[in-house]
């Protein structure tokens, strides 16, 4: 990717204390922006990003005239937002109207051959199942913003179970008329295997024994990370170890289990059953919910209390331009917010803070075992959480620039103990003198303990409407 001729990336003025070259997006985005109303020398670009079922996502922005001394900085810029809308809100057609040049760029990169030749395929034959493409055009010919609302989960009444498949644990919850009378978190490690028939067996296993506490069942509400379209997922990390010839048994899994238990069935995004379940406790729209756990799941409740078909995966969002970022594991880009929100982060800092990890137990143990250091005062421990406060502080104000937001919920195992604490006291702190004026409009919000930890399954019981 070029450099800019003028190096945007801004230094910040609260810097985390095991990641000092860490460059935050907002920063790099808001010098670029004041250089170019500065130059007065800005020309109008617009993104459209289109789905299969017709919605269109819009973005508007300016960048340098071709003839300014910057004009190399506008394949950065450019590519960096188009990187964040994908992730944010998905599209396997991308239309650039207004400058040739970007559009070129991006068209060689994205594609099977090019730099992000993993977007190019996750974005079209993984979740869309149609060809990505890019389509040069004039500023007149990107179509106009056509989104979509829908209305999911808020279901109280009846006997349910809920269940969250994240990458270290499976969560799972019996709720009686929208109490939770039974939760527990159980290890597993889906991510390395290779048969359907291990997934199949353990959520079947954790559904039955949340059965067992309720005198009938009327529904199932689920969550998991990864891409779902009506129940059935269309790619998620859980599932990577899954051969293409058997993924088809995947995603009939969802399906299959619905017949067997004999009741409603819905399973979503885990990032918007984050967003759901801050919304729903704290009786607020217009919500982003950041769950920290195995990776970075993040989900959208509008200001009308709905969700949206994006896909919300800010995992794979780059907050961090700092050129020599770490790589993220499954994209191969660099600066990704799953290397900064989730336990990916405390493994990566703990060599930093002072703490070798045992290598023999499982990734949930391992993150436990580094906030049993933190909640006995291990300081290199505590510089861990405080250099993720302010990642998240950073990321928050990079992500207020493209979602209505009033507030955000933070939550996951990241957030047990302590920990949530230090990252809450810390982001807030951070917009305060950063960004004062987001401050003033922007609310960060930390659930109970229970709630960190097992809210995503409670809310997930809400999804399916049984009447």
């Amino acid at each position: 990717m070029p450099k800019p001729m003028k190096d945007f990336r801004t230094e910040p003025s609260i810097i985390p204390p095991l990641e000092p070259d860490f460059r935050p997006a907002t920063l790099y985005n808001q010098t670029f922006r004041y250089e170019l109303d500065s130059s007065r020398a800005g020309i109008p670009l617009s993104i459209g990003l289109e789905r299969p079922d017709g919605t269109i996502s819009r973005y508007d922005t300016k960048i340098f005239s071709e003839d300014h001394p910057l004009a190399v900085s506008n394949l950065y810029y450019s590519e960096r937002i188009i990187k964040f809308l994908l992730w944010q809100r998905g599209g396997c057609n991308v239309y650039i109207g207004g400058s040739k040049r970007v559009a070129d760029y991006i068209q060689k990169i994205y594609h099977p051959e090019g730099e992000r030749k993993f977007d190019f395929q996750f974005m079209g034959e993984k979740v869309y199942l149609e060809e990505f493409s890019v389509i040069p055009c004039n500023l007149d010919e990107v179509p106009p913003e056509n989104e979509s609302e829908l209305e999911i989960g808020r279901h109280l009444e009846g006997n349910r179970i809920g269940f969250d498949l994240g990458a270290s644990d499976l969560k799972v919850s019996a709720v009686i008329d929208g109490n939770a009378v039974f939760s527990k978190e159980i290890e597993w490690n889906p991510r390395e295997q290779t048969n359907p028939d291990y997934h199949r067996e353990y959520i079947k296993q954790a559904l039955l024994l949340a059965k067992e506490k309720l005198t009938h069942l009327d529904a199932i509400g689920g969550s998991s990370a990864g891409v779902y379209i009506n129940n059935r997922p269309m790619i998620a990390s859980l599932f990577r170890g899954i051969s293409e010839g058997r993924f088809e048994e995947i995603r009939n899994l969802f399906l299959e289990i619905q017949e067997e238990f004999g009741v409603p069935l819905e399973i979503v995004n885990d990032g918007e059953v984050t967003a759901l379940a801050g919304s729903m406790s704290l009786g607020l729209n217009g919500i982003l919910g950041i769950a920290m756990g195995s990776s970075e799941a993040a989900g959208y409740v509008t200001p009308q209390g709905n969700i949206t078909n994006w896909l919300n995966e800010l995992a794979f969002v780059p907050i961090d331009y700092n050129p020599n970022a770490p790589v993220e594991e499954w994209s191969g880009d660099i600066g990704c917010g799953a290397s900064y929100l989730s336990q990916q982060c405390v493994f990566r800092l703990s060599d930093r803070a002072g703490i070798t990890i045992p290598s023999e137990i499982s990734n949930a143990q391992k993150l436990e075992f580094v906030q049993e250091k933190l909640e006995n005062g291990h300081q290199g421990a505590r510089k861990i959480w405080e250099s993720m406060a302010i990642f998240a502080g950073y990321a928050i104000a990079h992500y207020s620039e493209f979602y209505e937001l009033n507030d955000v919920l933070i939550l996951g195992r990241c957030t047990s103990g302590i920990g949530g604490q230090i990252i809450l006291n810390g982001a807030n702190e951070l917009i305060e003198v950063e960004l004062p004026e987001l401050s003033r409009k922007l609310s960060l919000h930390l659930p109970d303990e229970f709630s960190r930890r097992v809210g995503q399954s409670i809310a997930a019981a809400s999804l399916p409407d049984i009447k």
